[in-house]
């Protein structure tokens, strides 16, 4: 997840990258070379494309409010499954104790270390958009294209998010 963040980051040249919850295919083990086959392993979807768009800080505090609904309201019936966005260039702090509206909470822009301020606008990079004519490379292109540019992938320990209430 943090590399597919950290190439959307780099090669969409975006403040902020949203990946989805999902992932199918093995991992791959520290010193295993990072293949076409293990990163189609990890993207291939039909709905691959890469945007890059800009979103308030409010819209990014809205989205992780919301997808983190669909895993912890209260209620099963309205829990609609799946697993949490996965974020990079973005720190925050979650209660999944508390109310909707209320889990989300000190956003931090990594690269400033600075508040994410609610009406400033965002450069973010996201992939696996259900809605139509989303426009962008492939996430697999992106992907190659980052490994290809870095040569050594080096993934540090990512403790940008912070867990409570569980």
């Amino acid at each position: 997840d943090d590399l597919i963040c950290d190439a959307m980051l780099s090669q969409r040249d975006a403040e902020i990258a949203l990946s989805p919850g999902f992932r199918w295919g093995g991992s791959l083990l520290p010193g295993e070379p990072t293949t076409w086959e293990a990163i189609s392993n990890a993207t291939a979807i039909t709905y691959p494309n890469c945007y890059r768009m800009e979103m308030t800080g409010l819209q990014l505090k809205e989205i992780l409010e919301d997808v983190a609904d669909n895993i912890f309201h209260p209620d099963p019936y309205f829990q609609g499954g799946g697993d949490m966005v996965r974020i990079g260039g973005m720190g925050y702090a979650i209660d999944v104790g508390k109310p909707m509206g209320s889990r989300i909470s000190g956003l931090t822009h990594l690269k400033s270390g600075q508040p994410i301020d609610a009406s400033r606008k965002y450069v973010v990079a996201g992939w696996a958009s259900v809605n139509e004519g989303t426009q962008g490379p492939p996430i697999w292109d992106v992907v190659r294209n980052h490994v290809a540019a870095t040569k050594t992938i080096t993934i540090k320990p990512n403790d940008a998010v912070k867990v409570s209430g569980a």
